[in-house]
């Protein structure tokens, strides 16, 4: 197991440079390009707000975000760290009906991970593979604490994946995905509803081409085929679908998120976010206040720091995968992972290799018929 004293350098030093990459994963940034990096994102600021405000611009912006100290929970029992510069992030989109999510559906008191994805970012940072687990995959679940602090949940033998969020919050689902990847997540990033509605609308939509029509009443999206500017609600709509379109299942659901996640980097690319200070204010105080993530990453300089490491890598270095999984013949509802299949994506994502496509051959993730349906 790895722990803060692997290499003979201090946790201190390692994460001073910002993002954290443990391990020997990332050089220590210098003095001077720490500076560079901070004034890049103030700088853009100060236009906005002018230089007497510039104080209150960046901490306006810090205390936004919300952190969960991920370290802390999970301790020390977990995945070795694989120290080739790569970074392994969870990224997931809560399903809470509480405060601005209430139009969704009833408060049940309780949320899960509606989303999940492992975003693994290679050593040289231009290119990443994501790979999507569906909510509904049957897995063996860790111990966690419970979110309420009531104390500790059993693990269990058949839990879905997307309970283990609602059993014990961020913490519970790192925890579950490492112990069914045997990857170490670096980071953790969560964004609600309301929250990707927002991001949507300040970037000013995403356009997308559907070469089918879409209409799902569940979702409230309803689009002919062709070109659509789509805005937060109808984005949201989009990524939710599962009726509207091909058989109706959650891996088909997926697809659309993959193809979504692509034209939504596409226009992130394509605005020029640096040359419109403006909207790099706009955008960077939306995403700050909408996300969650782990300690380590809840400042404006990690998050700016991530941002400046992921702006080289477009839509077309990124593979897509879902995790291989057939349907549980006990209940049609609910898949199960192929393990043999699924080794061979870890152990890609472990020697930061593309994930090869034998891995994915005869998945029910790659015979829904979603594919092509957005462009």
């Amino acid at each position: 197991m790895a722990d803060d004293s692997t290499d003979g350098v201090s946790a201190a030093s390692r994460r001073a440079g910002g993002i954290r990459a443990s391990g020997r994963r990332r050089k220590p940034r210098t003095r001077r390009q720490r500076a560079v990096r901070v004034t890049a994102w103030t700088a853009a600021a100060a236009v906005v707000l002018g230089g007497s405000s510039l104080g209150f611009v960046y901490f306006k912006l810090n205390g936004n975000i919300s952190g969960v100290d991920i370290n802390a929970a999970l301790g020390t029992d977990r995945p070795v760290d694989v120290p080739n510069g790569s970074m392994d992030i969870l990224v997931l989109g809560s399903d809470s009906r509480s405060g601005d999510n209430a139009e969704y559906g009833a408060d049940q008191g309780g949320q899960r991970s509606d989303t999940a994805m492992i975003v693994h970012v290679n050593e040289k940072h231009d290119a990443a593979s994501v790979v999507s687990i569906p909510r509904d995959t049957i897995v063996q679940r860790p111990a966690c604490e419970k979110d309420d602090d009531s104390g500790q949940q059993a693990p269990a033998q058949k839990a879905m994946f997307n309970s283990a969020y609602e059993v014990g919050g961020p913490a519970c689902a790192v925890k579950t995905v490492e112990s069914l990847s045997g990857v170490r997540m670096d980071h953790y990033v969560e964004v609600d509803f309301s929250g990707f509605k927002k991001l949507i609308d300040t970037l000013g939509g995403v356009e997308i081409t559907t070469t089918k029509k879409i209409k799902d009443k569940d979702s409230r999206l309803d689009l002919p085929a062709g070109t659509h500017r789509l805005d937060g609600e109808q984005s949201l709509g989009l990524v939710r679908t599962r009726h509207g379109v091909g058989d109706g299942s959650d891996l088909g659901r997926i697809q659309l998120q993959q193809a979504f996640i692509k034209a939504l980097m596409d226009q992130v690319n394509s605005i020029g976010l640096f040359s419109n200070p403006k909207r790099l204010y706009d955008l960077a105080d939306t995403a700050t206040a909408s996300v969650t993530t782990d300690s380590e990453l809840d400042s404006v300089n990690e998050l700016a720091g991530m941002a400046q490491m992921l702006k080289g890598v477009k839509s077309d270095d990124i593979q897509m995968t879902t995790l291989p999984v057939e349907y549980d013949p006990a209940d049609p509802n609910r898949v199960i992972p192929l393990e043999e299949k699924t080794e061979q994506v870890w152990a890609a994502l472990k020697k930061d290799r593309n994930i090869p496509k034998s891995a994915t051959k005869d998945s029910a993730g790659d015979q829904t018929d979603i594919g092509g349906v957005v462009k």
